[in-house]
């Protein structure tokens, strides 16, 4: 089922989210209305938060953004379920990146993010994983997890950037936008 994503402005999207365990209720029914509601939007990622649950989840496929030719560290995980996530190392080398998101359509902004990270997290069936990304998906998946730590990519822009999209920020949290995706906003 293809669920309606938060627009920016609902609290939803600033909450610190919770982990859950092996028990949530109906989670791969959830996880699969995720990949159906990210794909009918046409996005790369989706955390709980954009879908009005704040647990510690998100998905990933960040499979039409890898270029063939671009050594990745763990390319096999370009599409996967985070459960409970925890980034526990950051590369020291930063990098900048034009980065869009569901909850905030229509709003680009170059973001500076760390090239790789080391993160533990659980998968769908609750395996452990410990493991290391580069690239773009490093970044994909950086994304999402701010998004399960209430940061959003606007939070991260320069102060310029954030001035000059104000008004548009406040006529995405309206609802006086038309995307080509079910959302949910404040009116």
């Amino acid at each position: 089922m293809i669920l309606p994503i938060v627009a920016y402005g609902q609290s939803t999207l600033r909450k610190k989210c919770i982990e859950i365990n092996k028990d949530y209720s109906d989670l791969n029914n959830l996880i699969e209305n995720m990949w159906q509601t990210m794909y009918n939007a046409e996005g790369v990622g989706l955390a709980a938060p954009q879908i009005g649950l704040s647990i510690r989840l998100f998905i990933i496929d960040a499979d039409p953004l890898i270029d063939p030719s671009e050594t990745l560290i763990n390319k096999d995980f370009k599409k996967h379920v985070f459960i409970n996530p925890t980034i526990i190392d950051k590369s020291e080398n930063i990098s900048s990146f034009n980065e869009g998101c569901l909850s905030i359509p229509d709003i680009r902004g170059d973001v500076k993010r760390p090239d790789s990270i080391k993160i533990k997290f659980y998968d769908q069936n609750f395996n452990l994983y410990i493991k290391e990304f580069n690239g773009i998906l490093s970044r994909v998946i950086q994304h999402e997890y701010d998004h399960i730590q209430g940061i959003l990519f606007t939070d991260k822009i320069s102060p310029l950037k954030r001035k000059i999209i104000e008004k548009k920020l406040s006529k995405i949290s309206k609802g006086n936008i038309n995307p080509n995706y079910k959302m949910l906003f404040n009116k």
